[in-house]
């Protein structure tokens, strides 16, 4: 281990960044530009997304690839490959146009009648045939408006491969009788009631959802036609290419695209305006799972009223059968041709606000979409994450919903988890990140963006995005480069050197927690409960490390490795000694079985809130699950116990990912509080031998290793707020010895240190990023120097110059009170570090000379003054900034 961060200092690690490298049919010379910057700002890779190319798959797209792959080659860089011309995932680059219906994406309706006693409904074939019409919302008329591209701007079809799936009576007491059989030899019924009842009629159309036109995710066949379209195209034009300069394949958002346009509360049981997947195969598993009489019980999954574990055992059967057929037709048949051709598949589903368990937008069901895939993935995008925001939770209509505990205690747990319980995955997971924040997000809020997944277990990252479109292009800035416009384009590429090293150190090893949260995804199916995040951020808080099991380990026993003996829980190489569930009024028999076998092999087990009210389908009882039922604020305090790392004062902001590589034990920890922490670490000899061993921390944005006063897992702590530490805990003594000979002293600065004064005033003057480094407009002036009260619109470069006289032996520090936001500093022309948060201190003593040092220091900002005055693409309003421009604080320079 010590080698390897020895290397990691020399900087040699593997590449664990693809951005998105957009296209729009630039010409050769700027995606040459683009691939040189990219791979400038200490990149690897890119993962190229038409967004959309005007000939994606035809010459000219063959024309940019041959530029791109020969660029990447030559740079000795990775090309993964978006696979499809429009977003979501599933258009096939429009092919499903041509291909016949029995391929189209289908939904299932049911319709609901009331009928009172000696009422008779009679419907013609027709409208036994057809689905009624449904009602559009505001979003779909002005969405359909915009793109003529959705059915919503003409009225829905009523298609002549529309189907009647079954038609039944419900009376008062629950009692369904099938009235298929009094439909006559003309297609119609007629039907009189002789008691209160209510009729259910379930048909099959290709007249719903937002996205008729893109393939169906549990067809099969349907599912090919992207394959073919897409990836076999690319296979005829690059084969030679496959396995070595393209790494793979990317999905971006998949849907199943039933319900409603970007409605986010598609949960099961919602009523009867909702439409749900539907294929061939899929009614074969119903029937086969339900039997021939499946139609009179399928009607439940849209039913609000009425015996609630009936309700239950509908849905939980349908989503299970949607969501196994999701994982064999797409997951599975994706990624496997993928790995039959040399090259990985990634990408991730829509995870907003807890829509990873709910059809519409995604999938059903997070690790069985992705269980297909070479690594997990999610992303995080537009603002979803942001320092402090765990608490701000709000409903406000589309585009306007937020889920603070999902965002911080369960997105980035999803990935790390998937990609740790799944073998074929080999620990690695993905998340898209940084997009659509807009113009103001800078390297501050980048790095901690970065440290929030990475503490989190996430490894691989895709940067959103390097658009090649002519400066400013409007879509999810920032962008990083911007042709030059950015101005922390060169700061950029040293907030990708950190996020290298560091995930260099987490990955190829694995994870340490001590506890299992059971995924709630079923029990969502299945009636009330309690979300993960709830349960999590209890944990998180309290430092407590966890993984997000789903209840397939217990039936994929196999696939999963899943083993339950002497006390624990093993699924792979991740061992658990308490498994935590959260409430689910239902659970299915096989997931009760398995919480029995847990019990039985002395596994602590716990119910939170409650435990389940019925096991569906079962001989098992509630009864029968003898396991200790909690209140969700007492999780963390249940299992104290077992805790792997301690900190005192308790602080709710302080992260841990506790990870085990090359038989050393690593520990990072990320401050993501607003104040500075000072307190006490210990870590627990029960995961790490950690008796007389000393220990170090790696600092990978200075690339220093420091030595601690941590003895025998005891010691001080201190982490200012977005500061992040990895603790090493050497494997043996040689790792020790090298550890040591590398480690340099952290800067402290004394009480009794001398303040140096400059030899004069500070001059300052300013340049465009484009036109770095011909600075200009040179004045004098003092300090705090808040250019924005100059000029409210500038973004760019500042350049600060002064000198001073050392005279005196000894250390020499610079000390930058507060800057926006990006700090360069030369002295003598030598230039140091990078830095991104105040305060922020340089040692500079070996750069100093006898007599006097020039000093020099360069300010970078966001381009979001320089941006205000471009109209926003939505017309929405744009915020006053938060921040000055330029050197806003005091520079002081110390001599001790």
């Amino acid at each position: 281990m010590s080698k390897i961060i020895e290397n990691i200092i020399n900087d040699k690690h593997d590449n664990y960044i693809l951005p998105f490298f957009w296209q729009h049919g630039e010409d050769e010379a700027t995606l040459r530009e683009y691939m040189k910057a990219i791979n400038e700002a200490n990149i690897g890779a890119v993962c190229v997304e038409s967004r959309p190319h005007p000939d994606f798959c035809g010459e000219k797209w063959w024309q940019d690839m041959d530029v791109i792959l020969e660029e990447a080659k030559n740079r000795n860089m990775k090309v993964w490959i978006l696979d499809d011309s429009h977003f979501p995932t599933g258009f096939a680059n429009g092919a499903m146009a041509k291909e016949p219906i029995s391929k189209a994406r289908r939904s299932i309706c049911c319709e609901k009648i009331e009928l009172k006693a000696g009422e008779t409904l009679e419907l013609n074939q027709a409208e036994l045939i057809h689905p009624l019409q449904r009602e559009l919302t505001e979003m779909e008329k002005t969405i359909g408006q915009m793109t003529g591209r959705m059915p919503e701007v003409k009225p829905q079809e009523k298609f002549e491969d529309d189907a009647l799936v079954g038609i039944s009576v419900t009376n008062s007491a629950g009692v369904t009788k099938d009235l298929q059989a009094l439909i006559d030899a003309q297609g119609n019924l007629k039907y009189t009631a002789e008691e209160d009842c209510f009729i259910y009629k379930m048909n099959t159309t290709r007249n719903r959802g937002s996205h008729p036109d893109y393939i169906n995710m549990v067809d099969e066949a349907s599912v090919r036609v992207l394959i073919d379209t897409v990836y076999e195209k690319h296979l005829e034009h690059y084969k030679d290419y496959f396995g070595n300069v393209i790494e793979g394949f990317f999905s971006d958002e998949p849907e199943l695209g039933n319900g409603h346009l970007y409605e986010l509360h598609h949960e099961m049981g919602i009523g009867f305006d909702m439409d749900y997947p539907w294929s061939a195969e899929l009614e074969h598993d119903l029937r086969a799972e339900l039997g021939e009489d499946f139609a009179t019980k399928l009607p439940l999954i849209w039913e609000t009223t009425g015996d609630e574990a009936k309700r239950a055992a509908a849905r939980l059967v349908y989503m299970d059968k949607l969501t196994r057929l999701i994982e064999k037709n797409f997951s599975y048949q994706v990624g496997n041709w993928c790995r039959d051709h040399g090259v990985k598949y990634i990408g991730h589903i829509i995870e907003d606000n807890g829509q990873h368990c709910r059809t519409g937008s995604t999938l059903g069901h997070y690790f069985r979409a992705l269980k297909g895939q070479d690594w997990a993935g999610i992303d995080d995008i537009g603002g979803q994450v942001y320092p402090m925001g765990e608490n701000d939770n709000f409903d406000r209509g589309v585009f306007q919903v937020r889920n603070g505990n999902f965002y911080h205690f369960l997105l980035g747990k999803l990935a790390s988890s998937l990609a740790a319980l799944d073998s074929k995955k080999q620990g690695n997971a993905m998340c898209e990140i940084f997009g659509a924040y807009g113009w103001d997000e800078g390297l501050r809020l980048e790095k901690y963006l970065a440290d929030h997944f990475m503490v989190r277990g996430v490894n691989h990252y895709v940067p959103h995005a390097f658009s090649a479109k002519p400066f400013p292009d409007p879509d999810c800035p920032p962008h990083f480069y911007a042709h030059g416009h950015n101005p922390e384009y060169k700061a950029f590429g040293e907030l990708m050197k950190y996020m290298n090293r560091t995930c260099e150190l987490i990955s190829g090893g694995r994870h340490i927690a001590p506890v299992a949260v059971m995924y709630h995804g079923e029990a969502e199916w299945a009636g009330k409960c309690l979300a993960d995040e709830l349960v999590t951020r209890n944990l998180a808080e309290h430092q407590i490390e966890f993984d997000i099991v789903p209840q397939d380990v217990f039936v994929e026993r196999e696939d999963y490795k899943t083993s339950i003996s002497n006390g624990t829980l093993t699924v792979g190489s991740q061992v658990y000694k308490a498994v935590v569930i959260p409430y689910a009024q239902f659970i299915s028999d096989s997931f009760a079985n398995g919480i029995k076998e847990l019990i039985a092999a002395g596994v602590r087990v716990y119910f939170v809130d409650g435990k389940p009210e019925a096991v569906i389908d079962s001989q098992i009882t509630t009864d029968d699950l003898a396991a200790e039922t909690i209140k969700v604020d007492a999780v963390a305090t249940t299992l104290s116990d077992i805790v792997d790392v301690t900190i005192t004062p308790e602080n709710s902001y302080i992260r841990y990912y506790h990870y085990l590589k090359d038989d050393t034990n690593l520990y990072m920890v990320v401050n993501e509080g607003d104040k500075e922490y000072t307190g006490k670490i210990t870590i627990s000899g029960d995961y790490s031998e950690i008796k007389g061993k000393e220990v170090f921390a790696f600092e990978a944005w200075n690339n220093s290793i420091y030595k601690t006063d941590i003895v025998d897992g005891i010691g001080n702590i201190n982490l200012k707020p977005s500061e992040s530490r990895i603790f090493v805990i050497p494997k043996d003594e040689a790792d020790a010895r090298l550890l040591d000979s590398k480690a340099v002293a952290e800067i402290q600065i004394p009480a009794d240190k001398k303040l140096i004064q400059p030899n004069g005033n500070w001059t300052r003057s300013i340049v465009k990023s484009i036109n770095y480094p011909n600075f200009s407009e040179q004045v004098e002036v003092s300090l705090p120097d808040d250019y924005a009260k100059v000029d409210a619109d500038f973004s760019g470069w500042f350049r600060y110059e002064n000198s001073f006289t050392a005279t005196e032996k000894g250390k020499y520090v610079v000390e930058i009170t507060d800057a926006f936001e990006v700090v360069d500093l030369y002295i003598n022309s030598t230039k140091l570090q990078t830095k991104i948060f105040a305060p922020f201190v340089f040692d500079i003593s070996k750069y100093v000379k006898d007599g006097e040092n020039n000093i020099r220091i360069e300010v970078a900002t966001t381009l979001e003054r320089e941006m205000l005055k471009v109209p926003d693409r939505f017309g929405r309003p744009k915020p006053e900034p938060k921040y000055g421009s330029g050197i806003t604080g005091e520079v002081k320079i110390y001599n001790f």
